[in-house]
């Protein structure tokens, strides 16, 4: 058992670990690569290595032809509006603001629980999401209460925020018939062909022109190969072992490891107040996540 306990916890350290970084290697390709451009490659190397490793391991399964237009809905909300939404943000707004910003995805996943099946909200979950809140404008403010992040940013990130619980709410019937490998790996492949105009169309010739450097694919095959995939299988791992509440508990640490190496790697500063704010937001997301519906499923991709 106890062996046990500390592979779940290994699997989850190391999911949140990519997931955490994913934000900063998203800040190193876009230095290079326009959004769009980042987001087309990566979807193309995340579909070859989750089939690839949902090939050998057995995990995809075939979607019955009643369900293929509901993974195409779904499809249009993550990868499609997710990605555009995540990474327009992220040449606006610093890496530990978006994490923050996105880590909310179960937050109002939760409202809209609330909403569309009814889930029961407690005192615990409302304090949790008045913290929460109170926590993010911590984070996107300077000391004396202006804007420390661009309000497009801001924008750009609440529309992959909509997007997210726009797709908690409708893959939630999907999970009951497929395994959440399949889905990941048939949304990825149809956003793949939903980004391909646009690349062709708004970014071809630019990234034609730039000469190859390893400072941006580097950081691209870590975005497919350890955020896109194995993150993926790992926390898939640890929600089959803790359940979907404790489990996307655990990812609230997120945030903290982006502004860690967003710290480090990429020299951004913090304010104590932005610090107490991130802070604030983990705690408000943790209570906001107690006593939910274990049938909740919510899928986040970084």
């Amino acid at each position: 058992m106890k062996n046990r306990n500390i592979k779940i916890y290994t699997a989850m350290f190391f999911a949140v670990l990519f997931w955490g970084f994913s934000f900063v290697w998203s800040k190193q390709v876009l230095a290079v690569y326009k959004p769009i451009t980042l987001i087309y490659l990566r979807l193309i190397l995340s579909v070859f290595f989750l089939f690839l490793f949902g090939l050998l391991f057995h995990k995809i399964q075939k979607i019955k032809k009643e369900d293929r237009f509901k993974i195409v809905i779904i499809a249009f909300f993550e990868p499609f509006v997710y990605f555009l939404g995540e990474n327009f943000g992220l040449t606006h707004v610093s890496s530990t603001v978006a994490s923050v910003l996105i880590s909310t995805i179960p937050l109002f996943s939760l409202i809209a629980a609330y909403f569309f099946t009814k889930e029961r909200l407690t005192l615990a979950n409302i304090l949790g999401i008045i913290l929460s809140i109170t926590g993010v404008i911590m984070v996107i403010v300077k000391d004396e209460f202006r804007f420390k992040a661009d309000l497009y940013g801001i924008g750009f990130m609440l529309l992959a925020v909509f997007a997210a619980v726009a797709y908690s709410v409708v893959v939630l019937k999907i999970t009951k018939k497929y395994n959440v490998y399949s889905i990941i790996a048939y949304q990825n492949l149809i956003g793949v062909f939903m980004f391909t105009p646009l690349f062709f169309i708004f970014d071809y010739k630019d990234f034609i022109a730039i000469r190859f450097s390893w400072e941006a694919w580097f950081p691209l095959l870590e975005l497919a190969v350890f955020a896109s995939t194995i993150a993926f299988m790992l926390f898939t791992f640890g929600i089959k072992h803790l359940g979907v509440t404790r489990a996307n508990t655990i990812s609230n640490l997120i945030p903290v490891v982006t502004a860690l190496f967003s710290f480090i790697i990429l020299g951004e500063n913090f304010s104590l107040l932005n610090i107490i704010g991130i802070l604030v937001v983990i705690t408000g997301l943790i209570l906001s996540q107690m006593h939910r519906n274990k049938k909740s499923v919510i899928i986040n991709e970084y």
